[in-house]
């Protein structure tokens, strides 16, 4: 059998009371040098509790929808018309790819570390205010300044063309300082919240009348107003987006800088969602 210590010589028995002293003291100090180790430890794990909760958005005016259900439409031939687009449009859509710096990712963290919902729930409807190609134009650039980014998810031109700048999984810059009835959500902490996580955003293509800051132009295109109602359609079954969740920029918009989409018929985007079947 092997000895622990077997070839150690044994002390003298005049040294025990000087070891067992010296032992003691060991003990003690190792005991204090923990003590203080664990303390450092803990005060540099991170603390743990519940999350900071978000800052919530001013006040500002409740969203009152111009839209109203319907399920009849009386004239047939818009009826007729718009089931046809639904099914061709979604073959001539163009799809342009603009710069990384232009949009960012959905999140379902924010800022403060707070769970929020990113599936779109809202749909926010804009003006070009200069041509389609101007906008497309924008999108592509790469812009590294915060203040410069801008992006739309879709763009419908003068004569109906969609043209997809950005994925519908994918957060477009559309409206900065926002919020839509007391919600947004703070993804940046630097930056005040915004709706863009949850948010869908359209721009039609505004006449050339309407490229200055006057309050109203000569509106948009029946084509427009036919393509608009097929996306809007689309999107809410998709993500089941009550109608009452279609707004505006101006809306949303908590600086009171943004009048668009000025000129904008609802009453022509009520009827063509009637006709597909969207607001029943």
């Amino acid at each position: 059998m092997v000895r622990l210590f077997a070839g150690a010589r044994p002390l003298r028995r005049s040294w025990w009371p000087a070891a067992v002293l010296g032992g003691g003291v060991f003990l003690t100090l190792t005991t204090i040098a923990m003590q203080n180790w664990r303390q450092s430890f803990s005060e540099a794990l991170p603390k743990t509790g519940p999350a900071v909760q978000a800052p919530a958005p001013p006040e500002h005016e409740p969203w009152i929808s111009p839209l109203a259900r319907q399920c009849r439409v009386n004239d047939q031939a818009l009826v007729s018309r718009m089931r046809s687009l639904e099914t061709s449009l979604p073959g001539q859509v163009k799809a342009v790819a603009i710069d990384p710096s232009n949009f960012g990712q959905r999140t379902n963290l924010d800022a403060y570390g707070n769970r929020v919902d990113p599936t779109p729930s809202l749909v926010v409807l804009h003006e070009t205010v200069y041509g389609i190609g101007s906008a497309i134009n924008t999108f592509t650039t790469h812009h590294p300044h915060d203040d410069d980014q801008v992006s739309y998810h879709l763009l419908i031109g003068e004569d109906g063309q969609v043209v997809q700048t950005l994925d519908p999984s994918q957060r477009a810059f559309g409206a900065g300082y926002s919020a839509f009835d007391g919600r947004w959500d703070i993804t940046n902490p630097s930056m005040s919240g915004s709706v863009n996580n949850f948010a869908l955003h359209v721009s039609l293509e505004t006449p050339l009348d309407g490229e200055d800051d006057a309050p109203a132009h000569s509106g948009y295109s029946t084509l427009q107003y036919e393509a608009l109602a097929v996306v809007l359609a689309d999107w809410m079954k998709q993500y089941r987006i009550p109608f009452e969740h279609i707004t505006t920029h101006r809306h949303v918009d908590l600086g009171a800088a943004r009048a668009d989409p000025r000129s904008f018929n609802w009453q022509a985007l009520q009827l063509r969602l009637a006709a597909l079947g969207a607001l029943c």
